[in-house]
């Protein structure tokens, strides 16, 4: 099982933006609410409770991005649900922003705003607003910080709001009384916004599968590998943005060792290509192929064993019976790499491990990158001394 966690500096930048968006918050949920209650504007006393519960918010974030990076014996998979705790706590308290602004915009007398005094603080929250917003998503997504992108998103919901109690004053201005309607659609807004994090962070907690996407593609990566005929069953879950992946794999090998051995390079490689996946767990086990994959290095078609594995002009691909040792299939393929002027034998390596082979028949073996490949995949390479290897055999096609 492989680890791999954010670099101290990324953390760093992640608790720094949070911090921000904390202070950011205060000072908005300050401006809105003075000049709400000394212009007498409903809807913008609504914006200022919104982000007065922003601030709890954003104190979670805070909190979920310090703790999911901290290691404790009693939690071996990490506390990476801190961030979705974070999301969940932030998003009830989205909720009861709603239900508050609801609650105002229906109750109480109607007052005549002043919008020559609202007017422009409502444009300057709007614009600090929006702009930090688009930035907290971005290095949210750069991060890999589900809880920066939650703190994004809501401040981006918290401009369309506030676009909204610009509209209603811009109204009043005017002489339509908008001011209670106002602050009612930013209820409305906000209870989406809250609703959409709620069953996001509830899907984690409860364990919930990854998107059958990334899962598909992982599951196409571990089944290209020439020793893996298919993956049998598959466990996933997303914690903070972080994927916990566990999957039962049929081998071909009845060597423990070698099974092993490719559980393991799989289990790191599945690390090192995608980021998320924090943990990687392969169990392997054995399951007789329907069919034998033999490759041999040839001069060309029906020709004799080539003296080279790398260099080899053709390859013979034939399809055996394991049970019968019949050869069901034969084609002849051409080396692609054959005259690469560098790296040809990891090249030639790579290539035939994409053909899933069983066994290799070469002629000598003379080491080099490619056999040491195919070796390394678990890929058993035998030699002969038959010079006719490569001529038809009795039951091909």
């Amino acid at each position: 099982m492989q680890d791999l966690s954010l670099g101290p500096e990324q953390i760093k930048n992640a608790r720094k933006r949070a911090l921000i968006s904390i202070l950011l918050n205060v000072f908005l949920a300050l401006l809105k609410g003075y000049f709400g209650y000394v212009t007498n504007s409903k809807a913008l006393l609504s914006d200022a409770i919104h982000s007065a519960t922003d601030v709890v918010a954003s104190m979670a974030t805070f909190l979920g991005i310090w703790a999911a990076n901290k290691k404790h014996p009693s939690f071996p998979y990490g506390l990476y649900k801190a961030e979705t705790l974070a999301t969940l706590v932030s998003s009830m308290a989205i909720l009861f922003a709603g239900f508050e602004i609801a609650k105002s915009a229906l109750q109480g007398p109607e007052l005549v705003p002043d919008v020559e005094k609202a007017i422009p603080v409502t444009i300057f929250c709007l614009v600090v607003t929006l702009v930090f917003g688009l930035l907290q998503v971005r290095a949210g997504k750069r991060l890999g910080r589900p809880a920066l992108v939650a703190d994004g998103k809501d401040y981006l919901t918290d401009s369309l709001s506030t676009a909204i109690v610009l509209f209603s004053l811009v109204g009043s201005y005017f002489g339509y009384q908008l001011d209670r309607i106002g602050a009612f659609a930013v209820a409305a807004f906000v209870f989406r916004s809250g609703g959409a994090l709620f069953l996001a962070a509830l899907r984690e907690l409860l364990d919930a599968a990854i998107d059958r996407e990334t899962e598909r593609e992982i599951i196409e990566f571990v089944e290209s590998h020439p020793l893996i005929t298919r993956v049998k069953r598959v466990y996933s879950r997303g914690a903070g943005g972080r994927i916990i992946i566990d999957m039962d794999v049929a081998m071909k090998t009845r060597s423990h060792q070698v099974a092993d051995k490719v559980a393991d390079e799989l289990e790191a490689k599945i690390v090192e290509k995608y980021p998320q996946v924090v943990f990687a767990r392969i169990r392997p086990h054995f399951e007789r192929p329907s069919r034998l994959v033999r490759i041999s290095p040839v001069e060309g078609p029906g020709g004799p064993l080539s003296e080279h594995l790398a260099g080899a002009p053709w390859f013979m691909k034939e399809i055996i019976d394991p049970k019968s040792g019949e050869i069901k299939e034969r084609q002849f393929l051409e080396n692609p790499y054959k005259d690469a002027p560098r790296r040809k034998g990891y090249l030639v390596g790579k290539w035939l491990l994409g053909l899933k082979p069983d066994e290799v028949v070469v002629k000598n073996r003379h080491g080099g990158t490619a056999e040491a490949l195919l070796e390394e995949a678990g890929v058993e390479i035998k030699t002969v001394g038959d010079d006719r290897a490569g001529a038809p055999s009795e039951g091909s096609d």
